[in-house]
């Protein structure tokens, strides 16, 4: 199946100039999104993985499946003051200032195998942060899965030394 043909395009969203990937025809789709699982699953099957993060909240969608199917658990990365419990953060620069991620203090032990996975790899800096909380808390962040890669922003360059795979570039 070739999943690209199932993402929607749509030209002028949410601006002029932007050509926005919806993801919903995907999703509502059940052989595409079995298969968008599966492929992932494939990606990484050489990998003794220990733990999936996904950084929210598109990226909940693809690596809670992907948790279950390789039977492992499945931590959330969020924006800060969403989690209860103690958290570690990491900030990282945006084009026009700063953000901030968070993940909880006990949700990785040192030496954990961990696969991050989002759905959309475009600049790379919400992915670098979830790669730093994993390696801030002990991990070894084994791989770096995406449903889509946008590669005119260049984000694999910032992920370099990771294992990056995307399951459909534009």
């Amino acid at each position: 199946m070739d999943l690209k043909e199932t993402i929607r395009v749509i030209e002028g969203f949410p601006t002029e100039g932007i050509s926005f990937k919806d993801i919903t025809t995907l999703l509502k789709d059940p052989e595409a999104l079995r298969e968008c699982i599966n492929q992932l699953a494939e990606r990484f099957k050489d990998i003794q993985v220990d733990m999936i993060v996904g950084p929210e909240s598109r990226g909940f969608i693809f690596a809670t499946p992907l948790a279950y199917l390789l039977g492992t658990g499945f931590v959330p990365v969020r924006k800060p003051g969403k989690l209860p419990a103690e958290t570690i953060s990491y900030e990282y620069k945006l084009e026009y200032g700063t953000d901030k991620l968070e993940m909880h203090k006990d949700s990785i032990k040192p030496g954990q195998k961990v696969i991050i996975v989002d759905d959309l790899l475009a600049t790379g800096g919400t992915m670098y942060a979830a790669a730093k909380l994993v390696e801030k808390l002990g991990g070894e962040v084994a791989g770096l899965g995406f449903l889509i890669e946008l590669n005119e922003l260049n984000g694999r360059e910032r992920l370099k030394g990771y294992k990056v795979e995307s399951l459909i570039q534009y």
